[in-house]
């Protein structure tokens, strides 16, 4: 059988081909050893353990540290307003200035006007109650003294008295009242 020459190219280019293959196969790739001697590796090792050791014996220091931060911060944040809408710490800032309110003889009516929120920082949010009502003047510092007193984080914002008897020695407050929250509720924008 006679092979025509186009075969007979085909098979030379084929022995050829797979010959190459071979060579390429198992050709040794590097006669130079990869790893590093035995004493090297052996520094590097024991460089890179004494740093670990370093690191480690600061891990009870740092732990302290942050357990005194948590501490100091579940501390400053006792007196935060906690609620799960802005519309309960509203509530919230009303029922304590009434409470104080009702404490005066007579009973000072609180009336609400409008309520705020807005934010403080990027942790905390401002919610804030705008109130009026009529008293004399000695109710309004002891109201003012037993906000100042309450265990919230809570102050006077906006503080507006005109007289109305002065006979009575009443006036008209339009006092505003800000407590702090949590900056969660305060709805996010989406633009």
């Amino acid at each position: 059988m006679t092979l025509s020459p186009f075969y007979r190219r085909m098979l030379a280019f084929s022995a050829v081909s797979l010959l190459l293959g071979l060579v390429v196969r198992f050709w040794p790739e590097d006669s130079t050893p990869t790893t590093a001697p035995v004493a090297e590796t052996v520094a590097l090792d024991e460089q890179r353990l004494a740093r670990l050791r370093d690191i480690a014996a600061t891990v009870p220091a740092k732990e302290d540290i942050l357990r005194k931060a948590q501490a100091e911060l579940a501390l400053r944040e006792h007196g935060l307003i906690v609620a799960d809408t802005a519309a309960q710490a509203q509530a919230q800032l009303i029922q304590i200035v009434r409470s104080i309110g009702g404490a005066e003889n007579p009973a000072v009516d609180i009336r609400t006007e409008s309520f705020g929120l807005r934010p403080l920082g990027d942790v905390y949010a401002e919610a804030s109650v705008s109130l009026l009502f009529e008293c004399r003047i000695d109710q309004l510092v002891n109201m003012l003294a037993g906000l100042a007193a309450r265990p919230e984080l809570v102050s006077t914002n906006d503080l507006r008295v005109t007289p109305t008897n002065s006979k009575e020695k009443t006036v008209s407050v339009r006092l505003t009242v800000s407590g702090v929250v949590a900056r969660k509720l305060i709805p996010e924008r989406h633009s």
